[in-house]
């Protein structure tokens, strides 16, 4: 792993889209639409390590333990949104599954590059929310080596909890650092360096399948109906009313 940012492979420049601000509209997206075909792929090659990871993750639960996430940027942008999205579509508890992004809620609207190349940072916020052992800690970075996130991983190390890395380049440094890495290798973006596109796309991918297999695990599904939604609205609701049906109907 190199510290020569351009030698990493989200940072290199895409021959398939190099004219893209010469194109018509359509021929635009029909660009980009090419490129995001391939992350599906990329996210295929590493099941067997995001399998692992849920196994791990799900074991925290059933021992009481929570999952974090931390990132910076669009990363942690992502962990953040998923982890938002777990009490109402399973029924837990918010505590459950928290995401941190560097810099603060704040970050998530707008950029606070700056604190992502905070090394201490991460130990501070994850000790305002007493991390401990029985946590697991997911750190996000595309480039695999932001300095917020590796500096949690390596706290969270010191205390004995598992620890995962999701990242889009290969023998990265935060991959290196953890117990699990999870690495779908995206390759150029469309826009050089623009990791929101098909790195964010695959992480988005992945944090998806984290948490909603990992609740399946631990029986907050019922054949593929969220049984313990939260029926907060008049969708959820109406919702809800289905799914009761279903199951009163031996559907599942």
């Amino acid at each position: 792993m190199t510290d020569n940012f351009a030698e990493l492979t989200t940072e290199c420049i895409n021959p398939a889209t190099a004219h893209i601000d010469e194109c018509t509209t359509l021929e635009m997206v029909t660009l980009l639409n090419a490129e995001d075909k391939t992350v599906a792929a990329a996210v295929e090659k590493i099941l067997p390590d995001i399998a692992r990871a849920v196994d791990a993750v799900a074991d925290s639960f059933k021992r009481g333990g929570r999952l974090f996430y931390i990132g910076a940027g669009t990363s942690g942008r992502l962990g953040v949104l998923d982890a938002s999205e777990c009490p109402p579509t399973f029924g837990v508890p918010p505590e459950m599954v928290q995401g941190l992004i560097a810099g603060g809620d704040g970050a998530l609207r707008n950029a606070i590059e700056g604190a992502e190349d905070n090394r201490t940072l991460a130990a501070d916020d994850l000790t305002a929310r007493n991390f401990c052992a029985a946590d697991v800690l997911c750190g996000i970075t595309a480039s695999g080596r932001t300095p917020y996130v590796l500096g949690g991983v390596d706290f969270a190390k010191t205390l004995g909890a598992v620890t995962i890395g999701l990242s889009c380049v290969e023998n990265s440094k935060l991959a290196r650092a953890v117990d699990i890495a999870l690495t779908p290798v995206t390759g150029a973006e469309a826009l050089t360096g623009s990791t929101r596109l098909k790195a964010g796309t695959a992480t988005k991918m992945v944090l998806n399948m984290l948490t909603t297999a990992a609740m399946i695990k631990l029986g907050k599904v019922r054949g593929n109906l969220m049984v313990c939604v939260q029926a907060t609205n008049d969708k959820l609701r109406d919702r809800a009313r289905r799914i009761t049906e279903q199951l009163e109907r031996g559907n599942h």
